[in-house]
């Protein structure tokens, strides 16, 4: 086993699709596959045995869908990220996916240089939020945030949590899905400057991941699309 390679485990019952997202990781030099699990219960077992860096998690799985799955697998207090790889785009699943500790989401119909990224994304605890989703997000939520424009005339959101102009500006550049390089060289700055603008976001939103962040964004109004 070699210890500098990401290691992963499949969770996905379709066969078809598991055997394609394996030779994927199979042919990728920087990964390692660790096993494959059909089930949610299987892929709990063999997450807290093997104990990988990045579990693929479907969320339409037998005995218990992959929802379940991560939250147990989080509960376990692994340090194993999980990146939501599935073709369920409801903002209930995308929401109650998060809320179970996932690190990433993104659609099967990404392509196999987004899926890398998106691995080593959250394997470096970076956290992942596929733009589509993001999207798909914001559109479910607009009626909610007309309804609640009236209560909230007045405020000011980026006051809300106390972020500034520019704190802002890079939110929403996270909320896109671009990299902390990716950002720096947006804005022309240096990426340490980008470094602590996102370290303070994370501060002011009292959250611990950029995903997670995306999506307080977009739920609150942080950021216009």
């Amino acid at each position: 086993m070699n210890k500098n390679k990401i290691k992963i485990l499949i969770v996905e019952d379709h066969v078809v699709a598991r055997m394609g997202i394996a030779i994927i990781v199979e042919n990728t030099p920087q990964f390692e596959l660790l096993g494959q699990a059909q089930d949610g219960q299987e892929g709990v077992n063999m997450a807290i045995e093997l104990k990988p860096d990045v579990v693929l998690m479907d969320i339409g799985l037998p005995k218990i869908d992959g929802i379940e799955a991560t939250r147990k697998i989080k509960e376990a207090a692994l340090d194993t990220s999980v990146l939501m790889f599935t073709s369920r785009d409801s903002n209930e699943d995308i929401f109650a996916a998060l809320k179970a500790g996932a690190d990433g989401y993104i659609m099967k119909g990404s392509n196999e240089q987004t899926l890398i990224n998106a691995i080593e994304a959250v394997n470096q605890k970076a956290g992942w939020l596929d733009p589509q989703i993001a999207r798909i997000v914001l559109s479910g939520i607009n009626e909610q945030k007309e309804s609640q424009a009236q209560s909230d005339k007045g405020k000011s959101t980026g006051n809300k949590y106390g972020l500034t102009k520019k704190e802002l500006e890079v939110l929403a550049l996270i909320v896109e899905g671009l990299s902390n390089q990716e950002i720096a060289q947006r804005q022309v700055v240096a990426l340490s400057t980008t470094k602590a603008h996102v370290h303070s976001i994370l501060q002011k939103l009292y959250l611990t991941d950029r995903t997670k962040a995306a999506v307080t964004a977009i739920k609150e109004g942080l950021v216009q699309r």
